[in-house]
């Protein structure tokens, strides 16, 4: 997983209250086999016409916003389900940012395994960001993890709280697997001390290990 340290992005304001998972991505599409490629299904029936043509009036779909790394939602993103297909198809797309005033408790720490840094602001900050990236085109932020800081143009700065445990995985690019690793030595030691004679085999072994 990529680490996170400083982001800087053009920010995609999302006016949108209890955003769900499955608005992110349909159940039709939960098919695929890796994570690679559900970008192109983020919001799928929203983002597109019935024809499959894009949906001019989608936020995602105006040119201003092309590019754009930083999402800036309304409360409850990423209720519902709690499929981790939704934060594959955020990263898919380029999203390394979530800015909103709360976060559905699943999804948010799915958000963390891939890559993606939910922040959680106060309401009238998130306003007030609403205010300034729908008026300014191309507005965009700077969000600086070891400082938990989010900096904008005319002196904005607001600062954001984050689980101590969380930001060093982010900051290290470590997922579950990626934390197992760091601990490869000792569980092989342990494994040694209970089962001697045993055939060894590291955790990525086991996760590429064909099915029984």
């Amino acid at each position: 997983m990529q680490p996170f340290s400083k982001h800087t992005g053009i920010v995609l304001p999302f006016d949108r209250l209890n955003v769900d998972t499955d608005q992110m991505v349909p159940k039709q599409f939960l098919k695929l086999q890796t994570k690679e490629g559900y970008g192109k299904v983020l919001f799928h029936d929203w983002r597109y016409l019935p024809d499959e043509t894009p949906n001019p009036d989608f936020i995602m779909n105006r040119p201003r916003y092309k590019g754009a790394s930083v999402l800036l939602a309304r409360a409850g993103f990423g209720s519902g389900s709690s499929r981790e297909h939704a934060p594959w198809a955020l990263a898919d797309y380029g999203f390394r940012v979530l800015i909103a005033p709360s976060f559905a408790d699943i999804f948010y720490s799915n958000c963390f395994k891939n890559g993606i840094l939910p922040v959680i602001l106060p309401e009238a900050q998130i306003d007030e960001l609403f205010r300034r990236s729908e008026s300014q085109e191309g507005y965009s932020l700077t969000v600086d993890l070891p400082a938990q800081t989010i900096a904008g143009a005319g002196a904005l700065l607001y600062h954001f709280e984050i689980p101590e445990f969380r930001k060093h995985l982010l900051l290290e690019g470590l997922d579950d697997i990626g934390l197992t690793l760091k601990h490869e030595g000792k569980i092989a030691d342990f494994e040694k001390s209970h089962h001697p004679g045993a055939t060894m085999y590291s955790p990525v072994d086991a996760k590429y290990a064909s099915p029984k």
